[in-house]
């Protein structure tokens, strides 16, 4: 295997081959975002009434009426319950558990660069075998990090830039986490640009769709993965 950086492509080509990408999959892009909202929002509703959470909600609304401070208070006090602790440890495990969704798209972009024949189950492709568990214990070393800058919000930004290739390089090279990330900061470095502008229009496009259109928003949801790959095909040249 070898891998080159070209010549710097323009931002506009990036984006193009990203909006190609995603226009020729609705199909799947609306299948992704089924089953990822229909297992992640099954996920929410259980455990928030599992774990007495959305009663919790109820209460907070009350408190929001009596005053910022005493809301403040609310927040604090539930954030600090074991129930909320146990509450957030099931969404973020569900959250891990979807993840590999995404590579399941990546697998259907490389099929339709090679005119083969896209099936439904190129979608689950993440799960198959041991991969589930590398790109399981992936998803939950990077939210761990990320957990943590989003605070911050500029940490977190650069922390999505520097592991933005990261999964596409496991994936189609069988690169190790921190062998990837390495990769992955070296493109970075000469590619800073193009990548930032790339991630922005990727997260306006991808949430635009639940603002303007609502349903919309679940054909733009995945919109990311199409961004992801389309810099990757430009920026890493696979041979071998």
């Amino acid at each position: 295997m070898q891998r080159k950086y070209p010549q710097k492509p323009g931002i506009d080509f990036i984006l193009k081959q990203a909006f190609f990408y995603w226009n020729k999959t609705l199909v799947f892009q609306l299948m992704f975002s089924m089953i990822f909202f229909g297992i992640f929002l099954t996920s929410l509703f259980f455990f928030g009434s599992h774990y007495g959470i959305l009663e919790q909600n109820q209460a907070l609304a009350a408190a929001f009426q009596e005053g910022t401070k005493v809301y403040m208070e609310k927040v604090a006090e539930l954030s600090a319950s074991e129930n909320y602790q146990m509450f957030s440890l099931a969404i973020w495990a569900t959250t891990a558990f979807l993840y590999p969704l995404n590579l399941g798209m990546f697998q259907i972009f490389r099929k339709l660069d090679k005119k083969e024949k896209i099936e439904i189950g190129d979608l689950f492709v993440g799960y198959n075998g041991l991969n589930f568990f590398k790109y399981l214990g992936y998803y939950l070393f990077w939210f761990f990090i990320y957990r943590f800058t989003i605070p911050t919000i500029l940490l977190a930004i650069i922390w999505v830039a520097v592991t933005i290739f990261v999964a596409p390089l496991m994936f189609f090279t069988d690169k190790r986490i921190f062998e990837a990330i390495s990769l992955n900061f070296k493109a970075l470095r000469m590619y800073f640009v193009e990548i930032m502008v790339c991630i922005i229009v990727a997260l306006l496009f991808k949430y635009l769709g639940f603002m303007l259109f609502i349903v919309g928003g679940l054909f733009t949801f995945p919109f990311w993965n199409a961004m992801i790959y389309s810099l990757y095909k430009t920026i890493f040249s696979e041979k071998g």
